[in-house]
């Protein structure tokens, strides 16, 4: 890590991915050891990607190869949720082909039809599902805040969390600010509409994660990306950002050293493709069937060990339906090609 002063998008880039970087660290734990994702509260996460899956097949055709393309994989947990969750299907297993994009090393002991990869598959190589669970949030970008005159300017960081002003925000960079975060927006590119920021007001520029996940959509030919996280939109930004870091499992200041995640919502309405479309996590698991409803009391008199389970399955969906939690999380679901158009729409 480098004491200089730089910004935040490179300072996070050498903090999570360098060589002893927060993410790439050999021998870490991973995620799992610092946060709680979906992915790691409950099996019926895993499920639903599962179930998910086998609605894209389905609308492919079923094709001879099925691709599930996980980006961000963490450990691998989610594709061996889904294998396990698939495990009594063997048609689509013998025709299925999980894909883990993840820049950390591939763990041991990992399920060998599993493919590890620090790069997404070629464009327009795969046909199926690409599943990205809190990837986004992890893509660095750069974060700017108004001066004492309202000018809006990019902020410098060093390892240890200082932070100071730097240059005011330009080219293509004011450009995104003034179409997706208008509140920050250069004035000479701020709607007559928009008031001028407050001193202090920060945000973070997303244009790395709108080509980070243009890419990923392009390795499809057909079928289905799918993008769950940490979410703001154009109405409802937050006006001192969201920049923040984690480490084993509390929130912490973001210090770009390696010792802790750095992390940012996720602008996910300007990451959305000419065909996407945004839902929560909530509507999206009652589309796959995970509702966190109560069973019926009268199965704990005909079948109690059934009833116990069935409540055990309903409290952990209920965590990820939450709304003012995982349940909040932005679904951004972007179809390639017409086949998977309708999928993961929620009825009226």
């Amino acid at each position: 890590m480098t004491s200089e002063w730089c910004g935040w998008r490179d300072a996070a880039e050498a903090a999570l991915y360098g060589p002893d970087g927060f993410y790439t660290r050999p021998g870490g734990p991973g995620p799992a050891g610092h946060f709680r994702t979906s992915v790691h509260a409950s099996p019926l996460f895993a499920g639903a990607v599962a179930r998910l899956l086998r609605e894209v097949d389905a609308a492919l055709g079923h094709p001879d190869g099925l691709a599930l393309v996980d980006v961000g994989a963490g450990r691998g947990e989610l594709l061996t949720g889904v294998l396990a969750a698939l495990d009594e299907d063997r048609d689509l297993l013998a025709r299925l082909r999980p894909y883990a994009v993840e820049r950390a090393g591939r763990p041991a002991g990992l399920d060998e039809r599993i493919r590890w990869s620090a790069r997404l598959p070629e464009p327009g190589s795969a046909v199926g599902l690409l599943f990205a669970n809190e990837w986004l949030d992890n893509v660095p970008v750069d974060v700017v805040a108004a001066d004492a005159d309202g000018a809006v300017r990019r902020i410098l960081v060093r390892a240890d969390g200082t932070e100071r002003a730097g240059g005011p925000v330009d080219g293509p960079d004011a450009d995104w600010l003034a179409r997706w975060w208008p509140a920050l927006a250069p004035k000479a590119l701020r709607p007559a509409e928009v008031p001028p920021p407050d001193p202090g007001m920060r945000g973070e520029i997303g244009r790395p994660r709108d080509a980070a996940w243009a890419r990923a959509v392009r390795s499809l030919r057909a079928g289905l990306a799918v993008a769950a996280d940490y979410a703001h939109t154009r109405d409802g930004r937050p006006p001192f950002g969201t920049l923040t870091g984690f480490r084993e499992g509390r929130e912490v200041a973001p210090v770009p050293d390696g010792s802790a995640d750095v992390t940012a919502h996720v602008a996910l309405d300007a990451c959305a493709g000419p065909t996407g479309r945004l839902l929560s996590q909530r509507a999206a698991l009652h589309c796959l069937g995970v509702t966190g409803r109560r069973p019926p009391l009268t199965l704990a008199s005909t079948d109690p060990a059934g009833y116990v389970r069935a409540l055990s399955a309903a409290g952990a969906a209920a965590e990820l339906t939450d709304p003012a939690g995982l349940g909040g999380f932005g679904w951004l679901v972007e179809p390639v090609g017409a086949e998977c158009a309708e999928l993961l729409r929620p009825q009226a």
